[in-house]
């Protein structure tokens, strides 16, 4: 018993690996609340699908500060809880679906 307590926290996986295996769909599934369904808004909250990467990389980090832009709502307390990696990867993942105005039929 003594050599398997020895050996049990080696065997354990360290919080930094932990930490870099998220599903970003998952984390990506809490902006549909008010970005609606893959970051296509259908109201008066702003649409984030198809946005530049490094803009809403920026955007999100803005959020974080201590000091978020004006008008701010709850991005700011959402955003302190995702970290530099998610932030990057949430970034991607909507800069990648297209966003509405490409849906849009262009003879009209």
């Amino acid at each position: 018993m003594w050599a398997a307590t020895l050996a049990g926290p080696a065997l354990l996986p360290s919080a930094a690996a932990a930490q870099s295996t998220f599903d970003v769909s998952i984390i990506a599934a809490s902006c549909a609340n008010c970005h609606g369904t893959d970051g296509r808004s259908p109201g008066g909250i702003p649409s984030i699908a198809g946005r530049p990467e490094s803009i809403l990389r920026s955007q999100l980090i803005a959020f974080r500060s201590d000091a978020p832009p004006a008008g701010t709502t709850i991005m700011n307390r959402l955003a302190k809880g995702y970290s530099e990696e998610q932030i990057h990867a949430l970034a991607k993942h909507f800069a990648e679906i297209p966003g509405q105005d490409s849906k849009k039929d262009p003879s009209k």
